[in-house]
C-alpha cells in the first residue's frame, strides 16, 4: 500500500512542484493519476520512490517511511519512468544481473531471475543485445524487468504508455490488471485519459501542484453524457413516441438526436428496424473523463 502524506516540493526555493499532496493507493487497486504537463505527477512519483526528497511530508510504502526508512521502503516499490535511461553499451542480461545485486540476488539466482524476467516482459532472445539497440518500447519493457526484480508489492507507472505502439499499450494494460489481481497497488499516470478511465478503480486529478479531485469507479461510470444520432430515410412523427423514453428527442431534417441517452443503442436500432424504418446512419457518442477533466481544469484556471 502507498500512503502519500502531505508532500510538498519546492524547486529553487520558489517554484512549487507539489503542495500538500495526500492520497493513497490500496493493495489490489489501480489508481489513475492525471493532470496537465507540469501539474506535479512526475514530482509526486519521484518522491514516492525516493528519487526526490520532499520539503515537507512523506510517503509510506507498506508502512515504511521513504524518507526515514528508505532502504526498506525502496525494496517494496517498483518505478517505471516515462523515459528510462540506462548505460547504452550495456547488454540486457548483464545489466539486469547487476541491478539484481542491489536486491541481494547474486550468482546463479541472479542469472535465473534475470533471464525469467526478460522472457516475462517480452524480451526473450535479447539477452546479449546492447541497450542502445532497443526501441523506446523495448527500453520500457527492460525498465519493467528491472522494477520487478525484487517482486515488490507496489508499482509506480509514470506515463508508461507514452510513445508505445498498440501491442506495447496492450502489454502494459494487461500487466497492470495482472498486478491488481495479485493484490499489488499500482499508481498509473497517463495523459491518455481513455486508458486511465478503463483501467482505474479511482482517479486522482492534480492541477498546478495540488489535488483538486479524487473519484472512485462508480463516479467514473456516471461521468459525462451520451448522445444518439440517427439518420432515417422514411422519418415520421411516430419516431418521437418510440424514442422519448430514452432521453431528450429533437429532430432536424431526417436526423433524430437523443441527448442524455439512457439505454442500449442496439435495442433502439432493433426496435426501429422492426417498425420498418430505414436507417442510413446510427452514431452513438459518449463524453467521459477527458471532457470532465478539461471542464474541471478550465474552472480552476478561471
Amino acid at each position: 500500500m502507498l500512503e502519500i502524506k502531505g508532500i510538498t516540493k519546492i524547486y529553487g526555493g520558489k517554484v512549487i512542484g507539489v503542495k500538500d499532496v495526500s492520497f493513497d493507493v490500496r493493495n489490489g487497486e489501480i489508481v489513475g493519476f492525471v493532470g496537465l504537463n507540469g501539474a506535479g505527477k512526475t514530482t509526486t512519483i519521484k518522491i514516492s520512490c525516493g528519487v526526490l526528497l520532499p520539503n515537507e511530508g512523506t510517503v509510506l510504502i507498506d508502512g515504511h517511511d521513504i524518507v526515514k526508512d528508505k532502504i526498506e521502503a525502496s525494496k517494496r516499490v517498483g518505478w517505471l519512468p516515462e523515459i528510462p535511461i540506462f548505460e547504452p553499451n550495456a547488454k540486457a542480461l548483464s545489466l539486469l544481473k547487476y541491478f539484481a545485486g542491489f536486491h541481494g540476488i547474486t550468482g546463479l539466482e541472479a542469472e535465473k531471475r534475470s533471464s525469467e524476467l526478460l522472457r516475462e516482459v517480452g524480451l526473450e532472445g535479447m539477452a546479449d543485445r546492447k541497450i542502445r539497440t532497443f526501441s523506446q518500447g523495448m527500453r520500457k519493457r527492460f525498465a519493467l524487468a528491472a522494477a520487478m526484480l525484487a517482486d515488490p508489492n507496489n508499482y509506480l507507472f509514470d506515463e508508461v504508455l507514452n510513445g508505445l505502439d498498440p501491442a506495447g499499450m496492450h502489454f502494459f494494460r494487461s500487466l497492470a490488471i495482472d498486478f491488481k489481481k495479485k493484490g499489488k497497488s499500482i499508481l498509473f499516470s497517463s495523459h491518455i485519459l481513455s486508458e486511465v478511465e478503463n483501467l482505474a478503480d479511482r482517479i486522482v486529478i492534480i492541477h498546478k501542484g495540488k489535488i483538486i479531485k479524487i473519484m472512485n469507479a462508480s463516479e467514473l461510470q456516471g461521468l459525462g453524457s451520451k448522445t444518439l444520432k440517427i439518420t432515417i430515410r422514411n422519418l415520421d412523427g411516430k419516431v418521437y413516441d418510440i424514442l422519448k423514453s430514452y432521453g431528450e428527442v429533437s429532430v432536424a431534417g431526417n436526423v433524430v438526436t437523443v441527448r442524455n441517452f439512457n439505454g442500449e443503442p442496439s435495442a433502439v436500432n432493433s426496435e426501429l428496424a422492426k417498425q420498418g424504418y430505414l436507417i442510413e446512419s446510427f452514431n452513438y457518442e459518449k463524453t467521459g473523463l477527458e471532457d470532465y477533466f478539461l471542464s474541471l481544469v478550465g474552472e480552476k484556471n478561471a
